[in-house]
């Protein structure tokens, strides 16, 4: 994949990345007066939906051409229960900046699709024949350029087609753009795609589009890929794996170790979401390893080397399930069902009722525990290896498998808990996490378990690579550039 492009906005920058070089843009408010420029031609920016991603963006955007005469306007469906929502954060039909969602699009130079994957699936061609000719349509997720493979089809030939994908949760895109408000490049770093340029301003309306939301540094990816990663992300270590990780070691540190309820949530949840991606997000997965003791290696080794196959033997799975939009298809079925079977929720057992009670009497961050870091660390290393195997880059395997999970979703998760999480995301994901997460269990349960248990001892090969993976470099430059503001979960 090309990682190179030009811009006749912003300045580029090489970043080296362990072995690599990637093209970069360096977001950041002072870059805030390039934005009339890089959307030259454009008078209004019509995002549409209003679910996770839609009102962060909507909202920096509005914020960030404050100023210009650039207006961001909401469209949703006439009648929509989302347009008080939308009229609490200051878009009304009176100022022009709210209204219904075919003339949105009809009188917008830019269209940003932000509606969920199953409704982008079902109305995507109004969308396409209610765009003008000349117009950009902008995406925060490829899954509809996979939804298009699936059956046939593609874009519109008259339209430009780019992507912006915030490495974040919607919420974490705008409360670290909130934040940021005094520290220069505070926000979610986002990838970008151009699918399709017709008249050369693609790139620029891309990169203008991806400063504004507050991304601290941008880099350059495809749809097809971008979707594949996303994804298969959030079925793994971002939701899916790491769903499926804490069911398992609270069950057995309850039923096969007998530990205290409370503290077996701590010592599995509590771990992963607690000092463990503190210490990623500041200091690398290699940190987690180096701050433990001699014992603590010692059994960090064993569940690492125990763990790292049977995760990759799930994660290549289900990459291939989602590389052939088998997935995709799954999530379409799935919500043709849910008139009838309606998704339910999992915080009702008695694991997750027993983290709120640990979580009102949280004090402090717990002892790293150094099976869970074992497998927790295997299993995110594994996918890492698989995306470099199917040829991301580095940036976008980094943010995908490490920097999201640590920097956005895990301290949501720590704040209300995996469960919560799991049950009000993203319809997509939500699907995946309680497809695979039962995988990612039983494989860890009924293979590394049962290899720990029985005193194999680690594979000095496995531990070799880890300790000298490239993603640790790499993680390092990433870290240079990230800003200095923790997201504070209210």
């Amino acid at each position: 994949m090309d990682l190179t492009f030009k811009s006749a906005v912003f300045t580029t920058e090489t970043l080296k990345l362990a072995d690599t070089q990637e093209m970069i843009v360096r977001g950041g408010r002072d870059k805030f007066p390039l934005l009339p420029k890089a959307f030259a031609g454009i008078k209004q920016i019509g995002v549409i939906g209003w679910g996770s991603q839609g009102p962060a963006q909507a909202q920096n955007l509005r914020d960030s051409l404050v100023g210009t005469d650039i207006r961001v306007k909401i469209g949703l469906r006439a009648g929509s229960s989302s347009m008080a929502a939308a009229r609490g954060a200051g878009f009304t039909e009176e100022s022009g900046t709210l209204g219904e969602m075919h003339q949105v699009i009809r009188e917008s130079e830019m269209v940003l699709f932000l509606i969920s994957d199953a409704a982008q699936a079902e109305h995507y061609q109004e969308v396409f024949d209610n765009m003008k000719p000349g117009a950009t349509l902008g995406l925060s997720h490829g899954f509809l350029l996979g939804y298009l493979e699936s059956i046939g089809k593609y874009f519109p030939k008259n339209i430009n087609v780019v992507g912006v994908c915030p490495k974040g949760m919607g919420p974490s895109v705008r409360r670290l753009y909130e934040q940021g408000k005094e520290v220069n490049g505070a926000g979610i770093n986002c990838s970008f795609a151009v699918e399709q340029d017709i008249d050369g301003k693609a790139t620029d309306q891309a990169l203008g589009w991806a400063v504004a939301v507050g991304a601290p540094y941008i880099f350059k990816t495809t749809l097809g890929n971008e979707f594949r990663s996303d994804i298969f992300g959030e079925r793994g270590i971002l939701l899916g794996a790491v769903h499926g990780i804490v069911e398992m070691l609270y069950r057995r540190f309850v039923m096969e170790q007998g530990v205290d309820e409370k503290q077996a949530f701590i010592d599995s949840v509590e771990n992963i979401t607690g000092p463990i991606s503190k210490t990623i997000s500041h200091r690398g997965i290699i940190a987690v390893y180096e701050q433990l003791d001699a014992e603590g290696r010692a059994i960090f080794e064993r569940a690492y080397c125990h763990s790292y196959l049977p995760a990759f033997d799930i994660l290549l799975e289900m990459y291939d399930e989602v590389s052939s939009c088998n997935e995709i298809r799954s999530v379409i079925m799935a919500g043709r069902r849910h008139s009838r079977f309606p998704m339910g929720k999992i915080d009702g057992t008695r694991m997750w009722q027993v983290g709120e009670q640990v979580r009102a009497e949280r004090q402090g961050m717990p002892a790293v525990n150094p099976l869970t870091a074992g497998v927790y660390c295997a299993t995110m290393m594994a996918q890492i290896d698989l995306l470099i195997e199917k040829g991301h880059c580095l940036s976008e395997v980094a943010n995908e498998s490490v920097i999201e999970a640590v920097d956005s979703l895990n301290p949501y998760m720590h704040h209300k808990g995996v469960a919560y999480m799991v049950d009000n995301c993203s319809t997509t994901a939500r699907l995946g996490s309680r497809k695979w997460a039962p995988r990612f269990d039983y494989n860890l349960a009924q293979q590394a378990m049962v290899d720990f248990d029985a005193g194999k001892p680690a594979d000095t090969n496995l531990i070799e690579a880890f300790k000298s993976h490239k993603i640790h470099q790499a993680l390092a430059a990433c870290a240079e550039l990230r800003p200095t503001v923790d997201i504070a979960v209210l």
